[in-house]
């Protein structure tokens, strides 16, 4: 692990997003409720907080911290499912993993909520979209011509 001992403890905050592509059919059967195993969002949102809570335990290096906020959004678009994380602590480094393993995690139980109704789902675009605190500073990810991340 990095030595983070002469490090100052600052605000930190990370914002993460993944997507689940799926097919329209098992779009509509989410929005109708028609899943087998219930409600993938909400289950995906909570497998999400329970995964920032544990990314000590599963990334080896990670430095064990103490989380003050996390939350998971799920949205139903047309494509599929989009999330978001966002982790904060006040620590000696940042949460950008954290929140990486929460959106992962809560993609991964989408996925397995949905796949009696779409083996072919593919989960896309685990990325980092914001982080800040520490001594890097600031990162945004730029932003697309469209105006969304």
């Amino acid at each position: 692990m990095v030595d983070t001992t002469d490090k100052a403890a600052t605000a930190r905050r990370a914002i993460a997003s993944a997507q689940v592509v799926m097919s329209p059919q098992t779009v509509e059967a989410i929005d109708r409720h028609q899943t087998p195993k219930g409600d993938p969002l909400e289950t995906a949102r909570i497998a999400g907080i329970v995964a920032a809570k544990r990314t000590s335990d599963l990334i080896p290096l990670c430095h064990p911290l103490p989380l003050t906020h996390i939350d998971v959004r799920a949205e139903l678009r047309p494509s599929g499912v989009y999330l978001e994380s966002e982790v904060a602590t006040q620590a000696q480094t940042g949460v950008e993993m954290e929140a990486l393993t929460a959106v992962s995690v809560a993609a991964l139980t989408v996925y397995d909520m949905c796949k009696a109704l779409d083996k072919s789902m593919t989960i896309t675009d685990v990325r980092l979209e914001l982080k800040t605190g520490g001594k890097s500073g600031e990162y945004r990810r730029d932003l697309n011509p469209q105006g969304t991340r």
